[in-house]
């Protein structure tokens, strides 16, 4: 037997043990649809991947697997399973492939979103739970989230008077954005129907479009050089930007310590008390808890609607 006939035997018999391998890791994956070659099951998602998740749940059952790229993601579609996944089994699941736009200027290094389970995660985990979602906290500033959509109603109430259109979309976002930033800082960052706010909400906004739009390198690595779509440069843009206005609200705050009680102020005593507990860059990363405005944009718009509604103004 020559030596290519030898080589030719080896590598088949390498790849059969590639192959079976490969299956028997599939055959230990929830039921799922068979994927294309190198794009797996992408195009099952089309353009409302919700609804799309929804209705291969109907055939796969609540618990089913996809290959979207290389990336393979198990899909949990019943209350009771989530309630497994997320309360009893949550320690199994929390680790989680970071997005690439996460990664910018080492976002994830600091995140609380994305650091893994250890004791940084726990103690940031602990500073949020008692400086942010605290009961205290929450209740203090139940006043001011009833002030911001007073605002947002007396804005859309004076339009309509005018008979001038209005965005909501846009209304709610400036609401949500000086709800936060009224909460954190003690100050609005805008206003509406004001250029002079547009910048900041501009760079918030761009912070919540880096962070929510899809990647193509996050399913196929070897883009990630590449970065095709520019959402990771995009990201360092925006998140840069976002930055330095949060340094020079905390460099204002170290000057001159206000007597309001806000966010930045209480981070900045556990800080000056023990900087290895909480450091400045902790501080900045946790203050960009400003892009989840998403949600709470969604949040505001359908409350602000209901206030409006039920006080005879109709957008």
């Amino acid at each position: 037997m020559d030596l290519l006939t030898s080589s030719i035997i080896l590598a088949s018999i390498a790849w059969i043990c590639i192959l079976i391998s490969r299956a028997q890791k599939l055959s230990k994956l929830p039921p799922g649809p068979y994927g294309l070659p190198i794009i797996g099951n992408i195009f099952h998602l089309g353009h409302k991947p919700h609804r799309s998740l929804a209705k291969l749940s109907q055939k796969y059952g609540p618990v089913m697997s996809l290959k979207l790229g290389s990336i393979t993601t198990v899909v949990i579609s019943s209350p009771e399973t989530a309630k497994l996944v997320l309360q009893k089994h949550d320690s199994s699941f929390s680790n989680r492939t970071i997005p690439l736009a996460s990664k910018a200027l080492r976002h994830d290094e600091y995140s609380v979103g994305w650091l893994p389970v250890g004791s940084q995660w726990r103690k940031l985990r602990k500073i949020c739970r008692e400086q942010m979602f605290s009961a205290p906290r929450l209740d203090a500033s139940e006043d001011l989230r009833r002030e911001k959509l007073q605002k947002l109603r007396d804005f859309v109430a004076d339009r309509c008077d005018s008979g001038s259109a209005v965005d909501i979309g846009e209304a709610a976002f400036t609401t949500a954005l000086n709800l936060i930033s009224a909460s954190l800082f003690s100050a609005e960052f805008a206003r509406f129907d004001s250029e002079s706010s547009q910048e900041m909400k501009e760079v918030v906004w761009g912070v919540m479009k880096s962070f929510g739009s899809p990647n193509f390198a996050d399913y196929f690595p070897l883009l990630k050089p590449a970065d095709p779509q520019g959402i990771f440069k995009a990201a360092e843009f925006n998140i840069g930007r976002l930055l330095v206005k949060l340094d020079e609200i905390i460099d204002e705050k170290l000057k001159s310590r206000g007597e309001k009680r806000d966010l930045v102020e209480a981070l900045l005593e556990i800080n000056q008390r023990d900087e290895a507990q909480l450091s400045r860059d902790d501080i900045r990363h946790l203050l960009l808890v400003l892009r989840f405005l998403t949600n709470l944009c969604s949040l505001v718009s359908w409350k602000g609607n209901l206030e409006i509604r039920n006080n005879g103004f109709w957008v």
